[in-house]
């Protein structure tokens, strides 16, 4: 039985694609086993341009989008927590750090994957997911090393990525090229068609895309026993 495990958790479906989509199809392919949890089900999104179903349909859309993407990656079907959209950080922090803990309990991973302090974005869902991911690494005993996504400040200010909250390159822990697996991550991508008109990457050329997406940068956010060897 492969007992070598990863649990990404993030707040959003399309979270799990954009930055870390590629490693997490490598470790796949390493025969680890990748499970997502996602705290919502984006209904705060948008429906596509043009639209591509109703904003009451959209949360429906967006899980079988999410449902896609994991199967293009080749990971685990996601838990999804329905938490509203939007509103994480309205959220009693002690009920999210639980449900997380719960997933923790049955997945039992040694590695965790989540966002960093900044949210990468600066976004109030990411912010709010990773501090509680955080926290519930911190509870459970038995998971190895934490990591979060990234950008080094120096590829930020090459690509002129305005909306990123990069981190000093001497934060990266771990850079991954993931060109072996480009095609799984472009189709992870795809799945996530409502939002590809709100995404400016999607609308950068096919050099810019690849610029941005073929490398993945993580921080190892703590460590608690000798890294597994996944990566």
């Amino acid at each position: 039985m492969n007992d070598r495990r990863l649990m990404a958790v993030f707040a959003h479906p399309d979270d799990e694609s954009y930055r870390p989509g590629g490693t997490l199809a490598l470790l796949v392919r390493r025969s680890v086993r990748v499970h997502l949890l996602t705290a919502t089900r984006g209904e705060a999104g948008s429906c596509g341009d043009p639209p591509l179903c109703r904003p009451e349909e959209l949360p429906t859309m967006r899980e079988q989008e999410l449902r896609c993407a994991c199967a293009a990656l080749g990971i685990e079907p996601p838990y999804i927590l329905s938490y509203q959209d939007g509103h994480l950080s309205e959220v009693d922090p002690e009920q999210l750090i639980t449900h997380i803990l719960d997933v923790v309990q049955q997945v039992r991973p040694q590695v965790m994957l989540t966002f960093g302090p900044d949210g990468l974005s600066g976004h109030p869902d990411h912010v709010t997911i990773g501090r509680c991911a955080a926290e519930a690494f911190r509870r459970s005993k038995d998971v190895a090393v934490l990591y979060t996504v990234a950008v080094p400040r120096s590829v930020a200010e090459r690509l002129e990525l305005k909306r990123i909250r990069p981190v000093p390159d001497e934060a990266i822990a771990l850079t991954v090229d993931v060109s072996p697996v480009w095609e799984a991550k472009l189709s992870a991508i795809r799945c996530h068609a409502t939002q590809w008109s709100s995404s400016p990457i999607m609308r950068a050329s096919a050099e810019q895309q690849r610029s941005f997406l073929e490398t993945e940068y993580f921080v190892q956010a703590a460590l608690r026993h000798p890294d597994p060897d996944l990566f």
